[in-house]
């Protein structure tokens, strides 16, 4: 039955007096309040990985002092893109610098994590989602290439005769380019993940993946040697290790590229750094035993790409065999044929 006349302007005085509008009644609709960004995101915080984590904190803290006193359902698109181009502008300028786009990428891809798992907890609606009414900044070309066999020997040479730990230094060299693995698949390395009669090492790696990967013999040896001088006992024990027996952290990555760019100004003015390495095993596997080989020393998963891909996958003995190519050395699992 409508509401006649009178009874209309009695509610609307019972609710100025409540200090209540009629959007704040259509907004709740009766429900739950949705709670802020300061107070929702300590539970995505919980949730997600600790990688991810580690990755996108500063950007979380950025959204949090910006937005943090907003309800979920109370932050607009034009808002995020408005911190999306502020971060961009301010994001710091180094010689490798795309012009603050992976700053502004991450902030955005931060937005969306804490958004998703608003949706999924049916906080909000996933077609009210601000973050997915933003487009992601195009991503430009990488600038990192394939070293040549001479700039890799100088590389090498320069890294080993600057380093107070060559031991170290040299393996890390070596077992990034027998293996092409990221800076964060070393720095995880434990005890238990070498198999030194197999020549095999577990890489763990972003997004959770997990793979058997080959190496020489004598890197395994003498990770095997380096770990238990340096103090590794137990399986989960740090494998890679400094003289003065702790875990090796990323602060010893910076140092090293420090080194080498001071040494080798080709170096800096082209910000090599290890990822270049990683460039330059795949490059020389896809050139010699072709993308299947190539993938699977990249550690990439069979989700991406074409439906394909699903059957381009290496067998670890195909890789084991493109690896005693690559090193001279035989491997406990290369293929006979």
């Amino acid at each position: 039955m409508a509401a006649d006349h009178d009874t209309i302007r009695a509610a609307s005085h019972v609710l100025d007096a409540l200090g209540v509008t009629l959007d704040d009644l259509h907004r709740n609709g009766g429900a739950a309040q949705v709670p802020t960004i300061a107070e929702y995101l300590p539970r995505v915080m919980t949730v997600v990985s600790a990688t991810t984590r580690a990755s996108y904190t500063s950007y979380w803290n950025r959204i949090r002092a910006e937005f943090g006193e907003r309800p979920l359902d109370q932050v607009d698109a034009s808002e995020i893109a408005t911190l999306l181009q502020t971060t961009k502008a301010a994001a710091l300028r180094r010689r490798n610098s795309r012009g603050g786009r992976a700053a502004a990428d991450h902030l955005l891809l931060a937005f969306r994590l804490i958004y998703t798992w608003a949706a999924k907890d049916g906080l909000i609606n996933r077609d009210s989602d601000p973050s997915r009414r933003v487009a992601r900044p195009r991503r430009l070309p990488s600038t990192r290439r394939a070293l040549t066999t001479a700039q890799l020997a100088e590389l090498t040479d320069a890294a080993i005769l600057s380093s107070r730990d060559p031991i170290l230094d040299s393996l890390l060299l070596r077992l990034h380019t027998e293996t092409a693995c990221r800076r964060g698949g070393a720095l995880a390395l434990r005890l238990r993940d070498l198999d030194p009669d197999l020549c095999l090492v577990l890489l763990r790696e972003k997004g959770g993946t997990h793979r058997w990967q080959p190496i020489s013999p004598t890197l395994a040896a003498a990770l095997c040697r380096l770990a238990v001088s340096r103090g590794a006992a137990r399986p989960d024990d740090a494998l890679l290790r400094t003289r003065a027996g702790r875990p090796l952290t990323p602060s010893h990555y910076d140092t090293f590229w420090t080194r080498v760019h001071t040494a080798l100004p080709w170096t800096a003015i082209q910000g090599v750094s290890t990822h270049w390495l990683r460039h330059t095993t795949l490059t020389w596997a896809e050139r010699h035993y072709g993308y299947g080989i190539a993938r699977a020393f990249a550690g990439h998963t069979d989700r991406t790409g074409g439906s394909t891909t699903t059957y381009i996958r290496a067998a670890v003995e195909e890789t084991a065999t493109a690896l005693a190519a690559l090193t001279g050395e035989p491997h406990p699992l290369t293929r006979r044929e």
